[in-house]
C-alpha cells in the first residue's frame, strides 16, 4: 500500500486523483501546512525541500517528492496514462512540463498576490491575471480537435485539471474559453477525480504533528501553505 503524504492543494491533489484513477490502494497523511508540518524533522527526512505531495512505495522501496515526477512513475509502475510510443509519450511530457513550469505556477502566483498577499499590489495582480488568461487560451487552443491535452486521457490532464479548477477560487471565467471548458467539465465528472479532490479528508491522520508540536516562527507563511486558506 502506497503512502501519501499530502495537503488539500492542487499538487497533492493530482497524486490522489492518479492514484484513485489507476485504483492503487493507499493511506493519506494529511500535512497542515499553516501549522508548518512539512517543516517537521520527520517530514523533512522524506522531502528535504519542505514541500508536498510525497509518496513511499513500499513495493519498490522508493520515496518520491514533486508531483510531476510522481505521476510519471505511478504511471509507469501501472502502465496507464502514459502513451508508450516514444511520440505519443514525449507530447504528454512536454504537456506534463507545461503544466509545471507554467500553469501551477501562475495561478499560484495569481492567488497569492489576489488572495494572500499583505497589502494589495496591483501591477502584480495585473501581470498574473493576464498570464493566466494567456495559458488558458494556450490550453483552449490545445483542445480544439483532441479530447485530452496530449490527446487521450493521461498524467498532463490530472496534472492540469486540479490548477484549473483552483481558478474558480480566483474568480476566473472559463466562458471565453469553450474547449477548455468542455474538457474542465468532463474530466471533474470523472468518478476517480471527484474521489481524489476530497483527499485528505478533514479528519485524515497527521503523522508528524505529536512528534514536534513546536509551531515554526516568523510571520510571513509560504505561498503553498497561505494558497489554500480557501476550499477549492
Amino acid at each position: 500500500m502506497i503512502d501519501l503524504y499530502t495537503s488539500a492543494t492542487p499538487n497533492g491533489r493530482k497524486v490522489s486523483i492518479m492514484l484513485e484513477e489507476a485504483a492503487l490502494p493507499y493511506r493519506v497523511h494529511r500535512l497542515d501546512l499553516g501549522a508548518g508540518d512539512q517543516r517537521r524533522p520527520g517530514f523533512l527526512k522524506l522531502n528535504p525541500n519542505g514541500k508536498i505531495p510525497v509518496i513511499h512505495d513500499p513495493d519498490t522501496g522508493i520515496t518520491l517528492a514533486e508531483s510531476g515526477a510522481i505521476l510519471v512513475y505511478l504511471a509507469e509502475k501501472t502502465g496507464t496514462f502514459l502513451p508508450e510510443s516514444p511520440a505519443a509519450r514525449y507530447e504528454t511530457l512536454q504537456w506534463l512540463m507545461f503544466q509545471m513550469a507554467s500553469v501551477g505556477p501562475m495561478l499560484g502566483q495569481l492567488w497569492w498576490f489576489r488572495r494572500s498577499a499583505p497589502e494589495e499590489v496591483p501591477l502584480a495582480i495585473a501581470r498574473y491575471e493576464a498570464e493566466a488568461h494567456r495559458i488558458f487560451g494556450v490550453l483552449d487552443g490545445r483542445l480544439a480537435n483532441r479530447p485530452g491535452i496530449a490527446g487521450d486521457y493521461g498524467i498532463a490532464d490530472i496534472a492540469t485539471w486540479p490548477w484549473i479548477e483552483s481558478g474558480r477560487g480566483l474568480g476566473l471565467d472559463l466562458a471565453p474559453y469553450p474547449n477548455l471548458a468542455r474538457w474542465h467539465a468532463e474530466i471533474g465528472a470523472r468518478p476517480a477525480v471527484k474521489r481524489g479532490m476530497a483527499v485528505p479528508a478533514a479528519d485524515a491522520p497527521r503523522p508528524f504533528a505529536a512528534k514536534d508540536q513546536h509551531r515554526p516562527r516568523g510571520r510571513h507563511r509560504g505561498a503553498e501553505e497561505m494558497f489554500f486558506s480557501a476550499p477549492l
